[in-house]
């Protein structure tokens, strides 16, 4: 290999690593901005999940579109789904809503070390709600 061959394969490499300290630092504990929950976040697969960890007045998935599930509790369902990388410190993937049992396009984006926004989707983006995360212990 060329010099100019190396740099380039090292300049990538570099890069690569790059994008998996994001995920990393996307994983771990958050808390909702109403402090209602904690959901950790967690690589599966190639892509990053979330699992409702916590929950303040722990409840049933009441509006599960399963009727089999509705008497499950929300803490341990996943409600961050398949989340892969859609640009710098974003993912998009599915975020289930437990409010009213439907699961939206979602996106998750890194704000710093210690915030993290979330945004559930319809009509291709056009309408969204979001949620801003704090990093939790």
């Amino acid at each position: 290999m060329t010099s100019s061959t190396n740099g380039l394969l090292a300049a990538v490499l570099i890069c690569l690593g790059a994008t998996n300290d994001v995920a990393a630092e996307a994983t771990g504990v958050w808390l909702r901005a109403s402090g209602s929950a904690k959901i950790k976040i967690d690589k599966c697969g190639g892509a990053l999940c979330g699992t409702v960890v916590w929950e303040r007045s722990p409840r049933k998935d009441v509006h599960n579109p399963d009727p089999a599930k509705r008497d499950d509790p929300i803490v341990g369902r996943r409600v961050l789904l398949g989340l892969t990388p859609d640009g710098a410190e974003r993912w998009k993937g599915e975020v289930y809503n437990a409010e009213d049992g439907k699961t939206y396009t979602g996106y998750v984006t890194l704000v710093g070390a210690n915030e993290l926004k979330l945004q559930g989707c319809v009509l291709g983006g056009l309408i969204c709600k979001s949620d801003t995360w704090s990093r939790s212990n």
